[in-house]
């Protein structure tokens, strides 16, 4: 049985959206519709969890917005998905960050960073 859902949904993988992982603030820009006329709008966070696999992957990015924690869940391979930008990477020791609830003010949003290498 589930060699037939992954031949059916391979063709509905997107390729491009595996580049982030647990801990990177990533900027997700959403298509949405609303009556005739859609537009995009950008969701920006940092990825507390990514969970499942194939077709039904999905990820959870967290912010703070007016004081307040907001977490929203994407399916990673959803076709209301225009692209994911990672805007910074980090170096976390955990496969979830829920422990990020829990900070308040600009702890909320500190994650260790990535130090690049000089060239």
């Amino acid at each position: 049985m589930k060699a037939i859902v992954k031949e059916i949904t391979k063709d509905q993988l997107k390729s491009d959206r595996g580049n982030f992982k647990v801990g990177d603030a990533v900027r997700v820009h959403t298509r949405v519709r609303e009556g005739d006329k859609e537009r995009i709008q950008i969701f920006s966070g940092i990825v507390l969890a990514r969970r499942g696999s194939g077709i039904q992957e999905s990820f959870t990015v967290r912010r703070i917005s007016y004081g307040e924690g907001v977490e929203r869940v994407f399916p990673v391979h959803s076709p209301n998905i225009e692209k994911i930008e990672v805007e910074r990477e980090s170096v976390v020791l955990r496969a979830r960050m829920y422990y990020m609830r829990d900070r308040i003010g600009k702890e909320a949003m500190k994650v260790k960073e990535k130090r690049l290498a000089k060239a």
